[in-house]
């Protein structure tokens, strides 16, 4: 390599270069024994033919074991063909990101040519973003990544993937500061031992996901799993060496910046963490949901500078940060911010709620300022309907065929008083589905626990004082109709997400039809989500590749609905309106403030069956319970 560092030293003199690539080297020697073992019976079968040739192997025993050997060492050599014919063609995986061509972000483009003729490397081929809070060099060298993605690597290069939030809460400054070390790992990267095994770990990871690959007939999977166990035993020989060889990579990026903007990066450090904060608030209290809803903000990056301010508020350790917001941020790089952002944010949706990849009727954006009106209150008002669709299922199958319906409406009365049950009625006690449902829905959030439990009987066991037959005394359930209730909107749940899964997969199957049409049928734009990506759901796994939430048990499903159900009451009869809380979510406003004090009377309710506290609250803010409420 050739590149000249700040300081004068050569990138290959770099500690960290070196580094790796004699790391580099004990992968391609795993790769070279490799070899050699697949042409050892080629060669001793070589062997004992010269040796019959000479006259030295003659007789019946040697002529029987050179054609062991040559019938051996064909099975042998064409096994490792097509192992290394699965290796060299199998698609790596690639990340999701969104393709910026240099049109669409031509000053961009230039920064970061910039800041590679600064660092004397290689800049890279291509820029794309992703919505997340990091930044990394990927190599898109492979055919199948030339093919469906014009924009990246082109020329050798390796992608340059920059976490979309930077872009808007980062002023410029900082994010050059920030991609620095980052493009600073083109430098080694381009060297060939580097390149050579990189390409090799990515050949073995990818023909490990080969068998999982859908369409393949009995014998070719079979043949599939054969050579994904080969490369299993590879990779990992060369495991340890291949993540030093990444280290020392990494290592020799950062020395290379360590005179490029150093004291800017410190600062802009700060604001990396800050900015991972925002945006998993956002994601997961507002944006959630909203994907939830069958809607998707289409402006996620310029709401995490929303966020962010919030925080900087709130927090006294975030004090000063919004004052930054006068300096020029990096989204002015980009020629149609909007456009970039909008493909981001859907990108963030599909990743990680695994929603279409296109907008469509039941899946489309929504901008901040609609937000309360479409997202917040038609959300309550879902909840609240879901809710009194399961006290109707539980009091039609308690009042048999041919009853009335109930006379009393969807009322917050009707949830408080079925919620303050002293024991579960016939209503509540005919639904044994519900119940067990209610225990299935526990049993993902509780298997960590109940792990744990089952280590500490085996502990008590081995005490003299230990009685199985303590835990038969244990109360039961404070509020069991609450319990029941909760197994029977959990089974609804699981229903409508059941439901909508299969519609994701139906438009996922009709996506990976459309990405295989040609280029020219499709059309080409500056922004290529993550409908260029063919296979999105093949080897990088099913979507959502990044869920943002564990599974949710009973309880906590039903105090969500029953808040929702209080919130509608609110809004229809004491001049509540909903609002948006940047960090928080969904917010119900009484007088123009946020009521904060909710949640726990909630809970008083749903945990131990006590309304007292959130009557208290309904008789202070003026809400009428017994009022119906409109309904979705």
């Amino acid at each position: 390599m050739s590149g000249v560092s700040g300081t004068g030293s050569a990138v290959g003199e770099e500690w960290g270069a070196r580094a790796a690539r004699s790391r580099a080297l004990a992968v391609l020697r795993v790769r070279g024994r490799a070899l050699g073992l697949a042409v050892l019976p080629a060669a001793v079968a070589v062997v004992l033919y010269a040796g019959e040739v000479t006259g030295h192997f003659s007789g019946t025993g040697w002529g029987t074991a050179r054609w062991v050997v040559t019938v051996l060492a064909v099975v042998v050599l064409l096994a490792a063909t097509a192992v290394a014919l699965v290796v060299a063609r199998a698609r790596p995986a690639a990340t999701p990101t969104v393709e910026l061509a240099e049109t669409a972000a031509p000053d961009l483009y230039r920064l970061v040519r910039d800041l590679a003729d600064r660092l004397g490397v290689p800049a890279p081929a291509a820029i794309a973003l992703t919505p997340d809070c990091d930044s990394w060099l990927e190599d898109r060298t492979h055919r199948a990544h030339r093919t469906h993605h014009a924009g990246g690597g082109t020329g050798g290069a390796p992608v340059l993937v920059i976490g979309s939030p930077f872009l808007w809460w980062m002023r410029v400054g900082e994010l050059r500061a920030v991609l620095a070390p980052v493009v600073a790992g083109t430098g080694p990267a381009a060297h060939p031992d580097i390149a050579a095994a990189r390409r090799f770990v990515r050949g073995l990871d990818a023909a490990i996901a080969v068998p999982r690959t859908p369409g393949l007939d009995p014998v070719r999977r079979l043949g599939a799993r054969g050579v994904g166990q080969v490369a299993r035993v590879l990779l990992r020989a060369c495991r340890g060496h291949a993540a030093e060889m990444e280290r020392g990579v990494a290592a020799a990026g950062s020395e290379r910046a360590q005179e490029v903007d150093y004291g800017v990066r410190i600062v802009a450090q700060e604001q990396v963490g800050l900015a991972y904060a925002g945006w998993d608030r956002l994601l997961t209290r507002v944006a959630l949901p909203a994907w939830r809803m069958g809607r998707w903000p289409a402006k996620l990056d310029a709401g995490v500078v929303s966020a962010l301010t919030e925080l900087s508020r709130r927090d006294r350790l975030a004090d000063g940060f919004s004052s930054r917001l006068g300096e020029r941020p990096a989204c002015d790089l980009l020629e149609e911010p909007g456009a970039v952002d909008e493909a981001a944010s859907l990108l963030a949706a599909r990743l990680f709620h695994g929603g279409p990849a296109e907008p469509g009727p039941d899946w489309s954006p929504v901008e901040w300022s609609q937000y309360p009106e479409e997202v917040v209150d038609r959300k309550w008002r879902t909840d609240a309907a879901r809710l009194h669709q399961v006290l109707d299922g539980i009091d039609a199958a308690a009042a048999g065929p041919g009853a009335p319906p109930p006379t009393d409406g969807p009322t917050l009365t009707r949830v408080i008083d079925r919620l303050t049950m002293t024991a579960p009625g016939p209503a509540v006690g005919a639904t044994t589905e519900a119940a067990e449902a209610a225990e299935a829905a526990e049993a993902p959030v509780e298997a960590a626990a109940d792990q744990d439990d089952h280590a500490d009987s085996a502990d008590l066991a081995d005490s003299a004082d230990f009685d199985p037959l303590d835990d038969l005394d244990d109360d039961p359930p404070p509020n069991p109709a609450a319990d029941a209730l909760a197994g029977a909107l959990s089974a609804l749940l699981a229903r409508e997400e059941a439901a909508r899964e299969a519609r994701v997969a139906a438009e996922s199957a009709r996506g990976r039809t459309a990405a295989a049409a040609p280029a020219s049928d499709r059309g080409a734009t500056a922004y290529e989500g993550v409908g260029a990506y063919e296979g999105v759901s093949g080897p990088d796994g099913p979507l959502p590749l990044f869920p943002l939430q564990p599974p949710r048990s009973g309880r906590d499903l039903l105090a969500d609905h029953v808040t929702a159900m209080v919130c509608c009451a609110a809004v229809d009869t004491a001049e509540a309106v909903p609002g948006l809380d940047w960090l928080d979510g969904p917010a119900l406003l009484l007088g123009g403030e946020r009521a904060t004090d909710l949640g726990p009377r909630v809970l008083s309710l749903v945990e131990d069956g006590d309304p007292e506290p959130l009557r208290d609250w309904l008789a202070r803010t003026g809400v009428r319970p017994e009022k119906p409420v409109r309904l979705v």
